[in-house]
């Protein structure tokens, strides 16, 4: 693992910290014990009852000492003779009667049931607190403390972290004196008052600054802290950490060393099931303390004979900054985030993927693409083969099929005009553009304007939802808004889509509230809102900014400004969202995300700051959904039947689908990586690195889950290999989002010398956008995107390719996706851009001119009629080559 370099006063500081600690600790009848570095201090005191914390803080830049909260030092241990009752405990929404979930909810009653028993509620055993008996220091400064009580010894080791000055390291040992189960839980190095919490958070379960006496809000939908120790596990933890920050003080994280939470596949299958961590924002006696639990009681390790013994290996770590700082020290310096992208070395180029793809969507065979009879019109979709309510497929006969569906109608119309493909122009699109048609509601009523459902059920001839008979504003966003709005914007003469448009924006004005807000779903019969537990916490506001950038009239901006003024408050500043993907009951997932790039828009419409930090926040909280442990490794496991080393199958960069107790997550997370762009831009506009970082470990070098003959990937991480399944629509959002990360990247490392315009916002999965609609720019050259076929030597260098609008240049934009210099021969011989759609007419043999520019600017001749130019790039750089066209080829690109 790579460490930072401390400055060499710093280092100086630091090393004296022994001879502080000896100078106050010297004496054999200790009575103060201190750990001090130039970042934190420690203090403890001993007292009638044992050794209790007296200080604990961080050092701010003046030397100053920053709380960490009320200091404690106590120590708890759990104790259960006899193994923990698994009994679910019932819970409704607060002021509520029914009992949660509700009984159609079938995929996530066994999660819920899991996660309400009185070992995760934090009441099984029998609780040991106190503060250690005995302490002393040895030789090299580590403090050592020590207790006795009836269950059991503990020992615990305490030392400053020579390579982080705002660590602590301690190892803390259990020795059982009876048989039974136990569960240590981290010492209390601070407890803090619930008016003195700035914020807290478990990465992948909850966040937020204030106590939530509603249980099934707090835990299930991450709406505020839970009103009780309640202890989650490693499974969906996207950090082992739990973190809490102090208002106008410090930051405090307790952080598992690696290796203390289950390998996610140790070696050939999921290990998800198990449990060897918990993790808690309170102790257990209810007060606020970041709090972690090894072995967990009554799981994987917890039952020790009398004599046995168990350790549990973690660090405290005191910062001036905030929980972000946390998450990043996580991620970069204790689960080696900069190491993994280091061993990470692709099969294949995203590019080759991307001409996989459009194999795979214009394969009818592949691509399940179905025509249907609706509404007097022929509409096309791909069969969706997972669960939808009402939907009748025979599950043993892979033909028949019921629910159709599409997905990314950006990537569509882009890769038609990208290609000019007749099987996507004429055998496509038109069909396509007809689901949108028929699916939509025009006559009178509640619902004109409005989206009649996602799915189309061929047997039963009708529309539907995934999981209920409800209609919902964001579906409006959805389903007419985005996908009407990014056929416009390659279609702007449309005149009959144009007004279907209009129709789902004025539905969208009609059903805003007062305040800007929306209701979550309205009943389709009885038109009654349903979901009233929480509002409408998602970017519904963008339907209108579509709306907008489309039609120019400035109601629709007004409208799109109110609802995301009252998001700011209501959903962004308290980091309470809603998910969209009815059979969870809309948990938080990917929406959080869209979120940000929503905001990002609404920025670029206004230019009003409040939108854009709106956005970085939501990234900042997203991060939290993206999975940043553990340590990749090289070695071997078995994925799928194939024999891949741990760092193929890692899931640090991937996020899950939905988050927390009742989400995806607690199977693994997901591969269709929508954020990977958004986190590319974000840390171009921040200059945070850790979303740069997160974006390439989630999507580069991802070849152990692709289908080894399509190339499409799995969407859920644990089936590994296994390919679309049930869903063959992802692979136009896996289109889509590959695009927007390689146009992101291009735009980071070109310094914005290279850019083209984004579409809207996919629907449902994420942020990514389409692009190809209309020009951008090359190093102040006019150019639209193409399609070609370039060969770059090695599957480390990905390339996207563009013609200047006057039809005179051929682009060849080359990005080295490794974290290592390469060299390599190109070869993007004219033959490779004949796409018909950009390069119509090129025929010659050889370009008239060839020149490379690197992205520092500087240009050099190329012999234009080699076959194959030698290049070199370096990490993570980027590299162009334009490509002047011969005369005879210069008609300008559509």
């Amino acid at each position: 693992m790579k460490h930072r370099i401390l400055p060499i006063a710093l280092l100086a500081l630091f090393a004296s910290a022994s001879a502080i600690m000896t100078a106050t600790d010297g004496a054999s009848d200790l009575a103060t014990l201190s750990i001090d570095t130039p970042a934190l201090r420690l203090s403890w005191q001993r007292g009638p009852s044992g050794w209790a914390l007296t200080e604990a803080g961080a050092r701010g830049a003046d030397g100053s000492l920053l709380r960490a909260g009320d200091p404690s030092g106590r120590y708890t241990i759990l104790y259960s003779a006899s193994e923990p009752d698994n009994t679910p405990v019932p819970f409704s929404f607060l002021g509520g009667t029914e009992p949660f979930p509700e009984p159609e909810y079938r995929f996530m009653i066994p999660k819920w049931k899991r996660y309400v028993t009185a070992v995760s509620l934090n009441t099984a055993g029998e609780a040991f607190a106190f503060l250690p008996a005995t302490a002393s220091r040895r030789a090299d400064g580590t403090l050592v403390f020590g207790h006795e009580t009836g269950v059991a010894s503990v020992s615990a080791e305490w030392r400053a972290d020579p390579s982080f000055p705002c660590d602590v390291l301690v190892t803390f040992t259990l020795t059982a004196r009876r048989a039974g189960w136990f569960s240590m839980a981290t010492p209390a190095l601070a407890t803090i008052e619930p008016r003195d919490l700035a914020w807290a958070v478990i990465p992948g379960y909850f966040k937020g600054d204030k106590i939530n006496p509603d249980f099934v809000l707090a835990s299930a939908y991450a709406h505020g802290l839970p009103d009780r120790p309640f202890m989650v596990a490693e499974r969906c933890a996207t950090s082992p950490a739990s973190i809490a920050t102090v208002r106008g003080g410090a930051t405090l994280a307790v952080i598992a060393a690696p290796g203390v939470a289950l390998d996610p596949w140790p070696e050939d299958q999921s290990s998800r099931a198990g449990q060897a961590l918990g993790l808690s924002h309170m102790n257990r006696e209810g007060r606020l303390s970041p709090t972690l639990y090894h072995p967990v009681l009554g799981k994987d390790g917890s039952r020790l004979a009398a004599g046995q013994t168990v350790s549990f290996s973690f660090r405290y770590s005191l910062r001036t900054d905030d929980w972000f700082g946390a998450v990043r020290h996580s991620a970069y310096d204790i689960h080696g985030l900069r190491d993994f992208l280091a061993l990470k070395k692709p099969e294949r180029s995203l590019s080759r993927r991307l001409r996989s793809l459009h194999s795979y969507v214009t394969d009818d065979a592949t691509s399940l693409w179905h025509t249907e009879q609706f509404g007097g019109l022929t509409i096309g979709a791909q069969a969706y083969n997972g669960t939808v309510i009402g939907a009748q497929r025979d599950r043993d006969n892979p033909a028949d099929y019921d629910a159709i569906k599409n997905s990314d109608y950006g990537a569509m119309w882009m890769l038609a005009r990208m290609t000019g493909d007749p099987r996507l122009v004429k055998d496509r699109l038109p069909y396509a553009r007809n689901f949108k048609l028929v699916q939509q509601q025009t006559a009178p009523g509640f619902f004109q304007g409005a989206a009649t459902g996602q799915y189309y059920l061929a047997k039963s001839k009708r529309f539907t939802e995934e999981w209920g008979d409800y209609v919902e504003p964001i579906a409006v966003t959805y389903y007419t808004m985005l996908d009407l709005g990014n056929i416009l914007l390659f279609e702007p003469g449309d005149g009959e889509l144009r007004e279907r448009l209009r129709l789902g924006a004025e539905r969208l004005l009609e059903w805003q509230r007062a305040d800007g807000s929306w209701a979550v779903a309205y009943d389709h019969a009885t038109h009654k809102e349903l979901f009233t537990e929480t509002p409408d916490l998602r970017p519904t506001f963008y339907g209108l900014l579509v709306a907008h950038r489309i039609l120019g009239d400035a109601k629709y901006l007004d409208g799109a400004r109110r609802g995301a003024d009252w998001f700011v408050e209501n959903g962004v500043k308290p980091a309470r969202f809603l998910g969209v993907c009815g059979d969870t009951r809309f948990v938080p997932d990917f929406a959080t995300v869209q979120s940000a790039q929503a905001f990002l828009d609404l920025f670029d419409a206004t230019g009003e700051p409040r939108y854009r930090e709106a956005a970085i926040e939501c990234a900042r909280h997203y991060v939290t959904d993206v999975f940043a442990h553990p340590v990749a490794t090289t070695k071997a496991k078995n994925a799928g039947g194939v024999r891949r080393l741990d760092w193929e199958i890692n899931q640090t960069g991937l996020a899950f689908e939905h988050g927390g107790l009742l989400g995806s997550g607690a199977g693994g997370p997901i591969l269709l990586a929508s954020y990977a762009g958004l986190f590319v831009r974000m840390s171009q506009l921040t200059g945070e690195s850790l979303f740069r970082d997160l974006a390439r470990a989630g999507t580069l070098a991802r070849d152990a889950f692709l289908d080894p003959e399509t190339q499409v990937a799995s969407y859920y991480w644990r089936r590994m290999n296994a390919g679309a399944g049930p869903f063959p629509h992802h692979a136009w959002w896996q289109l889509g989002w590959i695009t927007d990360y390689l146009v992101s990247e291009i735009q980071l490392r070109s310094a914005g010398a290279i850019t083209f315009p984004r579409g809207f916002i996919t629907p449902k999965v994420g942020p990514h956008a389409c692009y190809g609609f209309a020009p951008g720019s090359v190093y102040g050259v006019p150019a639209n995107l193409a399609w070609a076929d370039i060969d770059t030597g090695l599957p480390e260098v990905d390339y996207l390719a563009a013609r200047s609008v006057d039809g005179k240049r051929a682009f060849a934009i080359l990005l080295n996706n490794s974290p290592r210099l390469v060299r390599t021969t190109v070869n993007a011989a004219p033959a490779a851009f004949a796409a018909p759609a950009a390069f119509a007419g090129l025929d010659a043999r050889a370009w008239k001119s060839a020149a490379l520019r690197d992205a520092s600017g500087q240009s050099r001749p190329l012999a234009a009629a080699d076959k194959g130019w030698p290049i070199e790039i370096p990490a993570f750089g980027l590299a162009v080559i334009t490509l002047e066209l011969p005369s005879a080829a210069t008609t300008p690109a559509p």
